[in-house]
C-alpha cells in the first residue's frame, strides 16, 4: 500500500524496495492484483533487478539483513521499515547511514517515538528523531501522509 500511495504523489520518489522472499515478477503480480486494495490502475512491469511502476524503475533488494541493503546505491533518504521485525530504534536504526537520514517503522515500537496522524504528529522533532514509529499499520494505514510530514 505504501508503494501504491507514494507512486501517486509527485513529491515522493520511491527508489528501492526490499523483500527477501519474492522476486520482481511476483512483486508485479501482487502489486497489480492486491486483494485488499484492488487492481492497480497504472502500469507495472519488471526486469531482473527492478519493478517498474508507471515507467519509473524501482531497485529491488532481497535481503533479510537490513545492514546488507545498499540504500545509498539508489540514493534512498528515508526507509520505511515495514517487515514488523525491526521495530526498535536500534534494530531499525541499522538502515541509517550513507544517504539514509530517517527510518519510519510501520509497526508499534517499544522505544521509538510513535505518531498517530491527527493526534500527535506536531510533536515530531526532525533534529532529534531519526527513527520513528507510525504506531500501527491499522492505526495509520496511509504511511505516506507521515512521510510527507517528516519531509517538511
Amino acid at each position: 500500500m505504501t508503494l501504491r500511495v507514494c507512486s501517486e504523489n509527485p513529491d515522493l520518489e520511491v527508489v528501492a524496495v526490499n523483500d527477501p522472499f519474492i522476486a520482481p515478477d511476483y512483486m508485479v503480480y501482487q502489486f497489480k492484483y492486491d486483494s485488499a486494495q484492488g487492481s492497480f490502475k497504472g502500469e507495472v512491469a519488471h526486469d531482473a533487478d527492478h519493478i517498474i511502476v508507471n515507467g519509473h524503475a524501482i531497485k529491488v533488494f532481497n535481503s533479510r539483513n537490513p545492514a546488507e541493503i545498499d540504500w545509498t546505491s539508489c540514493g534512498a533518504e528515508i526507509v520505511v521499515e515495514s517487515t514488523g521485525v525491526f521495530t526498535t530504534v536500534e534494530a531499525a536504526g541499522v538502515h541509517l547511514g550513507g544517504s539514509v537520514k530517517k527510518v519510519l517503522i510501520s509497526a508499534p515500537s517499544k522505544d521509538a517515538p510513535m505518531f498517530v496522524m491527527g493526534v500527535n504528529e506536531e510533536t515530531y522533532d526532525p533534529a532529534t528523531m531519526d527513527v520513528v514509529s507510525n504506531a500501527s499499520c491499522t492505526t495509520n494505514a496511509p504511511i505516506p501522509r507521515t512521510l510527507n510530514y517528516i519531509l517538511l
